[in-house]
Parts: C-alpha cells; sequence; structure tokens
C-alpha cells in the first residue's frame, strides 16, 4: 500500500501517537542512548561485547591535574635579547653599567633564559634561573650571569 501522507501526519493532536500511556515512550530515555550508554546498571546487555571488543572503555583511568594548579614558566632565548636590545634600553629593562649592558629579565616577567642564538656583545644578565648552555654562551661573549 501507497501512503500519500506520512504517518506523523495521521498522529498530529494525539498524545501518545500510538503508544498507548504516555510514560512509555516519552524520548531518548526509550533510545536508550548512544554507544556505550547504558552499560552502568544494565551492563549485563553489552558486557560480553565490551570484554571482547572494547575492554578499555568501561572506568575510570589516569590522573589529570587541575589547571589552575599547572604552572609553565616563561622563557625567552638568547637570541631574544639580542634581537629587542634596544627595546629593552628605551623602555628601562636593560641599562649600562661600567661598560656592560645589564638585562633584568625578571622585570618582563621572564622565570628563564635558554641557550638558542648567540649574542655578540658583553650581557650581564638577571634572571630567576639560566641554562647551562645559555650561562656558557653569555660568559664566552664576555658577559655574567645574576641570579635573582
Amino acid at each position: 500500500m501507497i501512503r500519500r501522507k506520512r504517518k506523523v501526519r495521521k498522529f498530529r493532536g494525539s498524545h501518545t501517537h500510538g503508544w498507548g500511556c504516555k510514560k512509555k515512550h516519552r524520548g531518548g530515555g526509550s533510545k536508550g542512548g548512544k554507544g556505550m550508554a547504558g552499560t552502568g546498571k544494565r551492563k549485563d546487555q553489552k558486557w560480553t561485547w565490551v570484554i571482547k571488543y572494547a575492554p578499555d572503555r568501561l572506568g575510570k583511568r589516569g590522573f589529570h591535574r587541575p589547571k589552575a594548579v599547572m604552572y609553565t614558566s616563561q622563557t625567552m632565548n638568547l637570541s631574544d635579547i639580542e634581537e629587542n636590545l634596544q627595546l629593552f634600553l628605551d623602555s628601562g629593562i636593560a641599562y649600562e653599567e661600567e661598560g656592560k649592558l645589564v638585562v633584568d629579565t625578571t622585570q618582563i616577567g621572564i622565570d628563564k633564559v635558554l641557550g638558542s642564538g648567540r649574542i655578540n656583545r658583553p650581557l650581564v644578565v638577571k634572571a630567576y634561573y639560566v641554562t647551562p648552555k645559555a650561562e656558557e654562551k653569555i660568559k664566552a661573549a664576555g658577559g655574567e650571569v645574576l641570579l635573582a
């Protein structure tokens, strides 16, 4: 038999759409969800499938540290110091003292100075932490490192 109108049209205005009591066919609950939904209290239905095909799907695993607790240190390379030296001098982050330029990275909120790049002039670098490679390059250029 060919229906000229969709079956839904027939049920417009009907409370139950042919399912009897209102409670029986309310919506998403009667579908049982998607994917692994419903494996909690009535796990027997999917349990054998889970053990065979997806043993890692059930249960909590691992630990994630909260974002509020995690801290990433602010870093700067030697190449960045060399590149922005004039900017640092203009803003007062770097200043001249006894013929050497002193760069105070703690003023800009930098925690660590990394050793990527090269330095062509003697600099005194003030920082909370300086990597050994960076310290080696600073001293090779005739400068020194002051830890804050």
